[in-house]
């Protein structure tokens, strides 16, 4: 659930990304932000200088400290081989939002194909296919990237790839009922 935004002061350096550019850059110790998303694990936040994207692991740079992380979860569960949970590849994609947006990459309609391919050691091959809001969006490779590293999370996962495709061009009519209640659409 999207949290109100709060103001804190970074204890550390830390690496953050550009919004919606893509550039990292790093975000000196002492600077005030605030902290205006936090869902799916990352972190939008607010300077004077723009909106940027926090990743997980920086989250102690925020003030804010994690009880795990994705790869520590991930690293307690029993692990499993064979085929993966169709269920569990779309909640997982459910997991990765755009950092402007308050809706999941797959509410927002812009995932347009997941395919799951059994691999000769019984695992699997996930392929995504994904669009952005707009073509110009500098974040692309930063929402494909941590679905990917999500998926390769997942149990019984051996390879995942995301790929970004323009054709059709996303529209508003992509959303689902979801996403256009979050976004008071309805």
């Amino acid at each position: 659930m999207q949290q109100p935004v709060s103001s804190v002061e970074l204890t550390r350096d830390c690496e953050a990304v550009q919004i919606p550019a893509g550039t990292t850059v790093t975000l000196p110790a002492g600077t005030y932000v605030d902290i205006t998303q936090t869902l799916g694990g990352s972190y939008t936040i607010h300077t004077g200088g723009g909106l940027f994207r926090i990743s997980p692991k920086d989250a102690d740079a925020l003030g804010i400290t994690e009880s795990k992380s994705l790869m520590e979860t991930v690293a307690e569960r029993p692990q499993a081989s064979g085929p993966v949970d169709e269920k569990l590849v779309w909640d997982t994609l459910k997991s990765c939002f755009d950092p402007e947006i308050p809706v999941n990459i797959v509410d927002l309609g812009l995932v347009y194909d997941m395919h799951i391919e059994p691999l000769p050691s019984g695992n699997s091959n996930i392929k995504v296919r994904m669009t952005l809001t707009a073509p110009g969006c500098g974040m692309g490779t930063v929402i494909a990237g941590d679905a990917q590293q999500k998926l390769l999370y997942l149990p019984g996962v051996e390879e995942a790839s995301v790929e970004i495709v323009w054709d059709p061009p996303w529209h508003q009519s992509m959303i689902t009922a979801d996403g256009r209640r979050v976004l008071g659409l309805e």
